[in-house]
């Protein structure tokens, strides 16, 4: 697999995921009608969003550089967010977006940034706010992004990152989630079912 090409990993405001989640493939989705508020005022839940083929979850938030790029050095990964959405929906698979960070909703994280945020973005998908991290800590989710795919039954079937370039969507060599996306819609094997999620660790509040 491709090294990530990232030039910030020393910052001790990053950490990398490795390969042990709680949830692991074939594990159910946990607090699948577990509502939340989406940033229209509208209570959503996993299952809300589920079409034929499944659900993806995409834990994200407003400020993280693997979200939203750092100023021209890097693009993140947000900027893919609508065209896999997109394809997503084309394949029968619903997406709910969801900010996890409740140690920062006095500031860059809060239900009116991410209102903000979101229309800046033309989200395509609802974004959904996560009370003191419950759904994150559900799923042992932990960076921005870190993305979660359950077929038809809710049951996962890939877990990780959304591909293996944030720097760059031409750079990109290997595909993970659109891959698994396709290939599931298509009754098809999926060849890599996990990798390692990077990014920005998720900011919950202290108990």
């Amino acid at each position: 697999m491709k090294k990530f090409l990232f030039g910030f990993l020393a910052s001790a405001l990053f950490v990398v995921s490795g390969h042990g989640q709680t949830l692991n493939i074939g594990d159910p989705a946990p607090s699948a009608s577990y509502k939340m508020m989406n940033i229209d005022g509208t209570l959503v839940s996993i299952e809300d969003v589920k079409k034929d083929n499944g659900a993806l979850v995409i834990f994200t938030c407003n400020s993280c550089p693997f979200v939203v790029g750092r100023g021209e050095t890097t693009e993140g990964w947000e900027g893919r967010y609508n065209k896999i959405i997109e394809l997503a929906s084309d394949n029968g698979f619903g997406t709910l977006l969801v900010n996890s960070n409740s140690a920062r909703r006095d500031g860059t994280d809060s239900f009116v940034e991410m209102k903000s945020h979101a229309m800046e973005m033309g989200y395509l998908a609802p974004y959904v706010l996560d009370e003191e991290s419950k759904l994150a800590n559900n799923f042992s989710a932990r960076t921005t992004p870190h993305v979660f795919l359950f077929n038809a039954d809710l049951e996962l079937i890939y877990v990780g990152s959304i591909d293996d370039n944030v720097d760059s969507a031409e750079g990109v060599e290997e595909h993970f989630l659109k891959d698994a996306i396709t290939r599931s819609a298509e009754g098809k094997r999926i060849k890599t079912t996990s990798t390692k999620a990077v990014g920005c660790s998720i900011k919950r509040a202290k108990s």
